[in-house]
C-alpha cells in the first residue's frame, strides 16, 4: 500500500506521492506526539509542580534541538534527496554519512553547554513572577533536562537517520523505527518515573501483587521526572539502533558504503548551508515561544502557563498531518528538482497546501465541537481556572488551523528548492513581527490576559499563510525552481 520507488516519485501521481509518501510519516509523527503525550501522562501524575517544570523546559529543549535535530535533518533530508533525483548515489550516501557527523558534533558540544547553564535560565524564568509557584520546579527542570541534553547526541542520530530515509522515499523505514522508540518509552516511562512503589500503572491494571514482587527485588523507586526523559532518550536510541541496521543489512540498494565514510568539506557545507536557516527558523519559533511562556504566566499565572502548555501539546497532535506532508513534499519536491522537473516540483507545493488546509480545517471543527473534554483528557488535575483558560485557548487556536497547514507546505515548497532562508524571513516575519508584538500589547498593555496571547498565535499564522502564499507565486514565476534545478545537477 505504501510502496514508492524513485520513479513513481518523478513521473506519477503527485496526489498519489504525496499521500502514500506521507502515510507512513503521518503515523511516525503521532508516534512522536504520543511520546510527549505519554511523558505528560506519567508526569501529571507526579505533581503539578513537575507539569510546570516540563514547560518551563520546553523553551530550552526546543533550542537545542533546533541545533541538534533539525538543522542536520532538513540539510540531510533535501540533499539526499535531489541526489538521488539526479541519481547521484555516491552523493547521497556522502549526504547521510555527514549528516550524521554534523548531528553528534552538534549534540554532544551543545549538550555540555545547555547542561551547564540549565539552573541559571530555569531559575530566571522563575524571577518573572517570584514566588508565584514552588521552588521545587526549578529543581525538577533541572534534573529533567540534564538527562536530555547528556543524551540529545543520540537523538540527533535517530533523526539524521530518519531524514535520510526519508530523502531517499522510504518513510516506512522512519516509521519503523519510531515505532520500535515509542514502544520502549512507554513500558520504561512509568517503571523509570514510578519505580515499583505505588505506581499508578500497576494500580490501575491490578497488578498489586506483581508491584510488590517486583519492588523486594529490586528495590527499585524510580527517578521521578528524570525517568520521563531518560526512557525518551532510550526510545531514541534503540529507534536509532533499528535504522542503521536496516542500512547495515543494505536497504534501498546500500544507503552507506566504505568510499562514503570520510569528511568532505564540500558536503559539510552544503548540508550547513540548507540545514542552518532550518535550524535557526526553529529557534526563532522557540525564542517567541519563551518570551510568550514569559507573557503569559505574567499575566495569568501558572494558570495561564498550564493552559498554554496544554495548548501547545493539542496543537501539536492537530498539526501532524501537515508535518507529515511537509516532509513528503521536500522529498518530492527536492527528487523532481534533482530530474529537471520543476513543473512537477511547483505543483507538488500547491497540490500539498490544498490538502493540508482541507485536513486541518476538519480537526479545527472538531475541536471547537469538544474543547473542554480535550483538555480534560490531556491535564485531569488541571484547576478550574486553568480549564476555562485551556477550553478558551483550545477554540481560538482552531480558528487558524488551515493556515498553519498552508504555511507548513509553503515552506516545503521552500525548503525542498533549498531556499530554506525564505522561510527563515518567513518565520522571522510571523512569530517576531506579528505574533510577539500583539500577544505583548494584548496580554499586556490592554490587559487582556491571557487572551491576548492566544489571539497573537492565531492572527500571525493567517498573516504568514497569506504572505507565504503571495511570495511564492511571485518566486516561481521568477525562475527560483529553475535555478534550483541547475543547482541540483551541478552537484
Amino acid at each position: 500500500m505504501f510502496n514508492i520507488n524513485n520513479e513513481d516519485i518523478t513521473q506519477g501521481s503527485l496526489a498519489r506521492g504525496l499521500l502514500v509518501l506521507s502515510g507512513p510519516l503521518l503515523v511516525q509523527n503521532i508516534v512522536q506526539v504520543i511520546q510527549q503525550v505519554v511523558d505528560l501522562f506519567w508526569v501529571g501524575r507526579l505533581s503539578s509542580d513537575a507539569v510546570a517544570a516540563i514547560g518551563f523546559t520546553m523553551p530550552l529543549i526546543s533550542v537545542v534541538s533546533s541545533v541538534v535535530l533539525v538543522m542536520p535533518f532538513v540539510g540531510t533530508q533535501v540533499l539526499v534527496s535531489q541526489r538521488v533525483g539526479s541519481e547521484h548515489w555516491s552523493g547521497a550516501r556522502r549526504g547521510l554519512f555527514t549528516g550524521l557527523v554534523v548531528s553528534v558534533g552538534t549534540g554532544l558540544v551543545l549538550g555540555v553547554v545547555a547542561f551547564v547553564g540549565a539552573r541559571p535560565f530555569f531559575e530566571l524564568l522563575m524571577s518573572v513572577r517570584p514566588g508565584s509557584v514552588s521552588s521545587q520546579v526549578v529543581d525538577l527542570a533541572v534534573a529533567y533536562f540534564g538527562v536530555f541534553a547528556a543524551g540529545v547526541w543520540i537523538a540527533g542520530v535517530s533523526d539524521t537517520t530518519e531524514a535520510a530515509f526519508i530523502g531517499w522515499g522510504d518513510s516506512r523505514a522512519a516509521l519503523y523505527m519510531n515505532v520500535i522508540a515509542l514502544s520502549v518509552n512507554m513500558i520504561l516511562d512509568p517503571i523509570l518515573i514510578f519505580g515499583f512503589y505505588d505506581n499508578p500503572l500497576f494500580v490501575g491494571l491490578g497488578l498489586t501483587g506483581l508491584q510488590s514482587a517486583a519492588a523486594s527485588m529490586t528495590q527499585f523507586s524510580g527517578v521521578g521526572i528524570a525517568g520521563a526523559a531518560l526512557s525518551t532518550l532510550v526510545g531514541y536510541g534503540v529507534g536509532g539502533a533499528t535504522g542503521l541496521a536496516l542500512i547495515a543489512r543494505g536497504r534501498n540498494d546500500g544507503m552507506l558504503s566504505r568510499a562514503a565514510v570520510g569528511i568532505d568539506m564540500g558536503t559539510v557545507r552544503e548540508l550547513v548551508d540548507i540545514g542552518v536557516p532550518a535550524g535557526g527558523q526553529s529557534i526563532l519559533k522557540q525564542g517567541v515561544e519563551l518570551a510568550l511562556i514569559l507573557v503569559v504566566f505574567r499575566a495569568a499565572g501558572s494558570a495561564g502557563l498550564a493552559a498554554y502548555i496544554v495548548g501547545y501539546r493539542v496543537a501539536s497532535i492537530a498539526v501532524i498531518p501537515s508535518r507529515s506532508l511537509q516532509q513528503a513534499a521536500q522529498s518530492i519536491i527536492g527528487q523532481n528538482l534533482g530530474a529537471g522537473a520543476t513543473d512537477r516540483a511547483r505543483r507538488t507545493t500547491w497540490i500539498g497546501v490544498g490538502i493540508a488546509g482541507g485536513t486541518l480545517a476538519f480537526i479545527g471543527l472538531a475541536q471547537l465541537a469538544i474543547p473542554e473534554t480535550i483538555a480534560t483528557l490531556f491535564v485531569p488535575s488541571l484547576s478550574s481556572t486553568a480549564t476555562h483558560l485551556a477550553v478558551e485557548y483550545l477554540a481560538i487556536l482552531a480558528y487558524g488551523y488551515p493556515a498553519i497547514g498552508a504555511v507548513y507546505l509553503f515552506q516545503a515548497g521552500f525548503n525542498g528548492a533549498r531556499r530554506t532562508q525564505t522561510s527563515f524571513a518567513a518565520s522571522l516575519l510571523q512569530y517576531w513581527g506579528v505574533r510577539l508584538p500583539i500577544a505583548v500589547v494584548g496580554g499586556i498593555v490592554l490587559s487582556l490576559q491571557a487572551s491576548g496571547v492566544f489571539w497573537a498565535v492565531t492572527i500571525s499564522n493567517i498573516v504568514a499563510a497569506l504572505g507565504l502564499a503571495g511570495y511564492y507565486r511571485y518566486a516561481t514565476a521568477e525562475g527560483m525552481l529553475d535555478r534550483a534545478a541547475y543547482a541540483a545537477a551541478a552537484d
